[in-house]
């Protein structure tokens, strides 16, 4: 039998505005440690390969992380929380390979552009997921994304020198697993606390990509080992703050966040990689933003369905 039910960690549908800023404010330190985290998996990328970067990073993490749910552990996870934690596991695994797969083929800042169409795909995953009717905000807001995927698209088939195409294909791919991932995550928040979804995330995600070691795997040199390290501290504490937000406020609050990542990933790229800044990078991200914000204001999400699908 299922044990009783685990309390909720977060209802954010009553809480006033006030009542939101101190979660806004974690989320968007979680987004600049992400944004950080892929500056430093970008290079562990191109050295190692995104499989084995992704592969010891959250090796690592998992280490870095069971000291702090222990530390917390309320017993193990109900089987609707468990539920969560592998499917989430699955989802990151694709994801996180193919974006950091991408990003070393493309510029940081362009690849964040194109993985911002990730909370569109969402609307359409909420339809099939929760129920939820496509109204005429997220038409608009879909035509909007589509447009910032095109003039991404042209810009980098136009280009005179390496396309990679591949890297963006799979950072498309990767958005469309994210998307999957932001509805998960707000349902994960909710029968989890922080330190419970960072230590599963770790545990699961690799789980599943040690699935590929027999043929994939490769030992790292011990100088890839700070950085790998690095990678790991950055993801964990970005977790805890962006699982803590998102169970103390509602998802439509929190993804405009996911938008500064664009001004981290334009700086780490441009310091860490000499990277610039192209003019169709800049429209094509503002497109996608647009649709974005559009379809953010289109109506509240009902988190009635949210909980009824846990």
């Amino acid at each position: 039998m299922d044990p009783p039910p685990r309390p909720r960690y977060g209802s954010a549908m009553s809480r006033p505005a006030s009542k939101t800023a101190i979660p806004f404010a974690a989320a968007c330190l979680g987004i600049a440690l992400f944004s950080a985290m892929d500056a430093a998996m970008k290079g562990l990328s191109i050295s190692l390969g995104a499989y084995n970067a992704m592969l010891w990073r959250v090796g690592v993490g998992m280490l870095i992380s069971v000291g702090p749910y222990l530390y917390n552990h309320r017993g193990w996870p109900s089987r609707s929380g468990l539920k969560m934690h592998l499917l989430r596991g699955a989802v990151s695994a694709i994801m996180a390979v193919m974006f950091f797969y991408g990003i070393a083929r493309v510029p940081l800042a362009e690849g964040i552009a194109l993985s911002f169409i990730a909370p569109l795909i969402a609307l359409y995953l909420a339809v099939a997921i929760l129920g939820e009717r496509v109204g005429r905000h997220s038409v608009i807001a879909s035509v909007f994304g589509i447009l910032g995927v095109v003039v991404l698209l042209a810009a980098r088939t136009g280009s005179a020198g390496e396309r990679h195409l591949d890297g963006v294909a799979a950072i498309l791919v990767s958005a469309l697993f994210y998307g999957w991932n932001i509805i998960i995550m707000r349902q994960q928040a909710l029968l989890a606390p922080p330190t419970e979804v960072a230590f599963f995330q770790n545990l699961t995600t690799g789980g599943f990509l040690l699935l590929a070691a027999p043929f994939l795997a490769v030992i790292p040199d011990v100088k890839h080992l700070p950085m790998l390290v690095l990678s790991a501290l950055l993801a964990f504490f970005s977790l805890i703050l962006l699982s803590w937000a998102y169970a103390r406020a509602e998802a439509q609050v929190l993804v405009p966040v996911e938008y500064t990542a664009f001004i981290w990933a334009a700086i780490m790229g441009a310091v860490f990689y000499s990277e610039a800044v192209t003019a169709t990078t800049l429209i094509g991200a503002a497109f996608i933003v647009t649709g974005c914000i559009i379809a953010a204001r289109g109506g509240r999400p009902d988190i009635s369905k949210l909980e009824a699908a846990l």
